[in-house]
C-alpha cells in the first residue's frame, strides 16, 4: 500500500531529525569506557535504546519554524535537543522502578534497574539530569535553564508523578486526570516546543501560540497513550499492555471512556493545528497529526 505524500513527508522528518539525535546523543555521553565505567553504560544503554525522540524533534521543528539558524552541526539547538531527550530518559528510568511503575520491558528491552540493579538505575537517571542541565546551560541561554527546570519540578513533571501515585487505586473525575496529564507528561513536551521557540528568539506573541500548541498536543499524546494501553500492540509498543489498570492507575480513558478519550484527543489535535494560519506551513502541523495517529 501506497504511503500518502503527507505523512510519507512527516515520517521522512521525523526520521531525519531522530538520526541526527541518536548520532548527538551519541556525541554528547560519557563513553562506556570511562569512570564510572558500569554508570555510563547504564546511562547510554537506556538513552541510545531508541525511542520515537518526540521532545527533541519538537523542540527543532518550532525552531526551524521560528527562523532559527539551521547551518553547523553544533548550534544551541543542538544541544537543547540533547538534553531534553536526556531529562525524558531519566524521568523513564525512574518511573520504571520498582518502588513506582515496577515495569520490566521499555522499548523492546529490560528496563534499566532490570538490567544493571537498582541503584545503578537511579544513579543512572541523576546523571542523566545533571547532563541535561550541563548541556542545556551551553546553550548560552539562562531562559530555556529556567524552561527546562520549570517544566520537570514539584509545578510540572514532578509534581504530576506525586499526582499520578495519589490517584492510584480510587475513582478520579476527568479534571484530576487532565492535571495529572498535563504535568507528568505534557509539561516537557510543551517545554521542548517553547525551548525551540526561544533558541530561534522568537517574540513574546509567536512563543504564546506555541505554548498553547504544546499544551494541546502534550495532553493529546498522553491520552492516546492511556488508549494504546487499553488497545494498543505489545510489540510496536514495547512494553506491556493492560498495566495501568492493573495497578488502577489514574487514566484517561477510565474517567470519561475509550470513546470519548478518542473523541478528546482528536479534538486536542484540531486545536493545537488551528493555532496556525490556513496557509501557514509547518511541520509542526504535521507532527500533531502523526501524535494523533501514532500506534506506538
Amino acid at each position: 500500500m501506497t504511503m500518502p505524500a503527507e505523512a510519507a513527508n512527516v515520517k521522512s522528518y521525523l526520521d531525519k531529525v531522530r538520526r541526527t539525535t541518536d548520532r548527538l546523543m551519541d556525541r554528547f555521553m560519557p563513553g562506556e569506557e570511562a569512570e564510572p565505567q558500569m554508570l555510563h553504560r547504564a546511562m547510554r544503554y537506556s538513552v541510545m535504546a531508541g525511542g520515537k525522540r518526540l521532545r527533541p524533534v519538537l523542540a527543532y521543528a518550532a525552531y526551524e519554524y521560528c527562523g532559527g539558524e539551521t547551518g553547523g552541526d553544533d548550534l544551541g539547538i543542538h544541544r537543547a535537543m540533547v538534553a531534553l531527550e536526556m531529562v525524558h530518559t531519566y524521568s523513564l528510568i525512574h518511573d520504571d522502578l520498582p518502588c513506582m511503575d515496577d515495569d520490566d520491558l521499555r522499548r523492546g528491552m529490560p528496563t534499566c534497574h532490570k538490567r544493571f540493579g537498582e541503584a545503578v538505575a537511579v544513579l543512572a537517571g541523576d546523571a542523566l539530569h545533571d547532563l541535561a542541565f550541563d548541556l542545556m546551560a551551553s546553550t548560552g541561554s539562562t531562559e530555556t535553564v529556567t524552561e527546562l527546570a520549570r517544566a520537570i519540578g514539584t509545578e510540572g513533571m514532578l509534581g504530576g508523578q506525586m499526582a499520578d501515585i495519589e490517584a492510584e487505586g480510587r475513582e478520579v473525575s476527568r479534571e484530576e486526570v487532565v492535571n495529572i496529564h498535563r504535568r507528568k507528561t505534557g509539561a516537557l513536551i510543551r517545554c521542548s516546543v517553547r525551548v525551540g521557540a526561544i533558541l530561534a528568539a522568537a517574540d513574546a506573541e509567536l512563543l504564546e501560540k506555541l505554548s498553547i500548541y504544546g499544551e494541546k498536543i502534550g495532553l493529546a499524546f498522553q491520552i492516546i497513550d492511556d488508549i494504546l494501553d487499553i488497545e494498543g500492540d505489545q510489540q510496536l509498543l514495547g512494553k506491556k499492555t493492560g498495566a495501568d489498570s492493573k495497578k488502577q492507575k489514574a487514566t484517561y480513558p477510565a474517567a470519561v471512556g475509550v470513546k470519548q478519550a478518542r473523541d478528546d484527543a482528536e479534538r486536542l489535535i484540531e486545536e493545537a493545528v488551528a493555532v496556525f494560519d490556513q496557509f501557514d506551513e509547518t511541520m509542526l502541523k504535521h507532527i500533531a497529526g502523526y501524535i494523533g495517529q501514532r500506534k506506538q
